[in-house]
């Protein structure tokens, strides 16, 4: 698990550890979206929560090389391999909204604990498989918004394909759509209150980060308890 301190995306501590979690514990599972390229482009990342507080985040990117650039007709033919990290929240998070500056968002989804451990299952079994055979990434078909999708799907999840998992930035659109993040707002009313950068970065420093991160967001428990 990548647990890195970050100054920079060039200058950080390198932290890695193995780690154990006890499935019985997972309740939760939410969706970051990071804003890097304007209101169409994200980047995704699902997070598995514990009842003990702890968080598992896994990202799907490519693996790109030194001082290699971002190009989405490149990386639609075959030019950078597929890479799935599982990290802390405070470092893969807190690198896009406190290092990167990204507009970040945190939904809150409505998935049952026994989903969400299929789910993590075949994140680990995508993983586990692309250490034996590498994978091409693509900006098309194996983003990180498609694989998600994917993933959903083999884990027995009823996601239908839309534009909105390519144009990934809409993303909140099509969960709204589909009921699958709190719905007793009007979409642009949860779409603000599911900013967090300047939670992380008012949270910077502390162990408490992915819980302060959440403060004031939407979420399915609360929905369920309301009168």
């Amino acid at each position: 698990m990548r647990d890195f301190e970050w100054r920079t995306d060039h200058d950080f501590d390198e932290r890695w550890s193995a780690r154990t979690y006890d499935l019985a514990k997972l309740k939760t599972l939410d969706l970051f979206l990071a804003y890097w390229g304007g209101p169409e482009v994200a980047h995704v990342i699902m997070s598995f929560g514990f009842a003990d507080g702890d968080h598992l985040a896994w990202s799907v990117e490519v693996r790109r090389e030194r001082n290699s650039q971002f190009s989405p007709i490149a990386d639609a033919f075959r030019s950078h391999t597929l890479v799935y990290l599982a990290t802390t929240e405070r470092d893969s998070i807190r690198l896009r909204s406190n290092v990167r500056g990204e507009d970040v968002r945190l939904y809150r989804l409505k998935t049952p604990p026994a989903n969400a451990k299929l789910l993590l299952f075949e994140y680990v079994a995508e993983a586990n498989e692309l250490a034996e055979r590498p994978k091409f990434y693509n900006s098309i078909t194996a983003n990180c918004a498609t694989t998600v999708a994917k993933l959903v799907r083999a884990a027995g999840g009823t996601l239908p394909f839309d534009w909105r998992l390519i144009v990934n930035g809409f993303l909140p659109g099509y969960l709204y759509d589909h009921s699958a993040v709190v719905t007793t707002m009007p979409l642009a009313k949860l779409m603000e209150r599911a900013r967090i950068s300047e939670k992380a970065r008012a949270a910077d420093a502390s162990p408490d980060f992915s819980r302060l991160i959440r403060v004031g967001v939407p979420s399915p428990r609360e929905e369920a308890v309301s009168p």
